[in-house]
């Protein structure tokens, strides 16, 4: 489900401890995380933030971390079992087809597009499969990187969200101008 997708080897430079001091997990997901939800993050990599929103969401939430690329999947595997997360990880393999997410209609409380939209050729699909996957009131946290993308780029894939059934809302603070909270 992309075209051009960041190389394996830089996940491994995505989970450096030290992105923490100027992203840091807890701040720009905590407002939205509450124990016992289910959140979907697609393109979750090795776990940057999965491992933060299993701790959020507690042993009653669940987390649905989906990617493309297996060895960054088997790498969340073992990252989450060394932390004691497993049980409330589920991986999956994103497939050419879609997300995968049927399965999903209207269960997912929180939603996260975090640095990946950019890689995705079929934004209406993606931003439509997520869309059913979450509950009425359901939201998406969709932040994307100044570096790999402009702002008329963050604008127009902002605009295919709402087009799929999104409604803007307002953000809380100050997090950026690649950054957008959209609501089912």
């Amino acid at each position: 489900m992309a075209h051009k997708v960041c190389p394996f080897w830089v996940g491994y430079l995505l989970i450096n401890p030290f992105r923490k001091l100027f992203e840091s997990p807890n701040k720009i997901l905590g407002p939205y995380v509450q124990e016992g939800m289910t959140v979907f993050e697609p393109g979750c990599g090795m776990g940057y933030f999965t491992l933060p929103l299993a701790r959020m969401a507690g042993p009653t939430g669940r987390i649905i971390a989906a990617d493309i690329q297996p060895k960054m999947l088997s790498t969340l595997r073992r990252r989450a079992r060394k932390a004691g997360l497993s049980d409330r990880i589920e991986l999956r393999f994103i497939q050419e087809n879609g997300l995968g997410v049927a399965d999903l209609s209207g269960q997912v409380d929180f939603a996260v597009a975090l640095h990946m939209v950019h890689e995705v050729p079929d934004q209406v699909s993606f931003f439509t499969e997520i869309r059913q996957s979450l509950k009425q009131g359901g939201k998406l946290l969709f932040v994307e990187p100044k570096g790999h993308v402009s702002q008329d780029q963050f604008a127009a894939s902002v605009t295919i969200a709402e087009e799929a059934g999104f409604v803007s809302e307002e953000l809380p603070g100050k997090m950026g101008d690649r950054v957008a909270l959209l609501k089912r």
